[in-house]
């Protein structure tokens, strides 16, 4: 309402026009509210979030109808006023607590035990790396052990990345061999 009465004051808007958006949108908020809060809880799911996005729906065409816009088809200009403001919504940075998980039934795990069974079979495999072929042995410990990229074990090497795929490839499938037989 400060909005409208500034406008008024400037002589930006006369009362006859104010009167006209007015009506306009009060006719159109009568007529395309429900249909808006039904795109809005199926695109949000969440019923205070569609409240929002639908008053902020016609605040903005009020605004913008206040300033001098014209509007062809109501319901048409309603529904992309929404469609941005839920991709709005969509993009805002989320932080979710912590509470707010556990209420929803989130249960962290912190599963000690799985993570040593997790060292344990990575000694395991690195114990099994020299039962490889040189040439994949080679490719292997570059690559996992010592964690250089393709092309990295490529210049060391001599090879093609391509050759280098294929080697560690290769060597993964006979370490896995050897790993489910022992």
């Amino acid at each position: 309402m400060l909005y409208m009465n500034k406008l008024l004051q400037t002589g930006a808007l006369s009362k006859r026009k104010l009167r006209s958006v007015q009506s306009e949108i009060t006719v159109a908020h009568s007529d395309y509210k429900d249909v808006l809060m039904r795109r809005a809880l199926y695109k949000t799911n969440d019923p205070e979030v569609s409240k929002d996005l639908v008053q902020k729906t016609f605040l903005k065409t009020l605004v913008y109808l206040q300033k001098g816009g014209k509007v062809d088809l109501m319901r048409s200009f309603l529904n992309h006023v929404l469609n941005a403001l839920i991709i709005d919504e969509y993009r805002k940075n989320k932080i979710v607590s912590l509470d707010v998980l556990l209420e929803n039934g989130f249960e962290p795990a912190s599963d000690e035990i799985e993570k040593q069974v997790n060292i344990l079979d990575g000694k395991q495999i690195a114990t099994l790396i020299p039962r490889l072929p040189k040439k994949y042995e080679l490719v292997i410990r570059l690559r996992y052990l010592k964690s250089l990229s393709l092309k990295e074990i490529a210049l060391l090497t001599g090879q093609s990345a391509n050759t280098v795929a294929v080697q560690i490839h290769r060597g993964l499938t006979k370490l896995k061999r050897l790993y489910s037989r022992s």
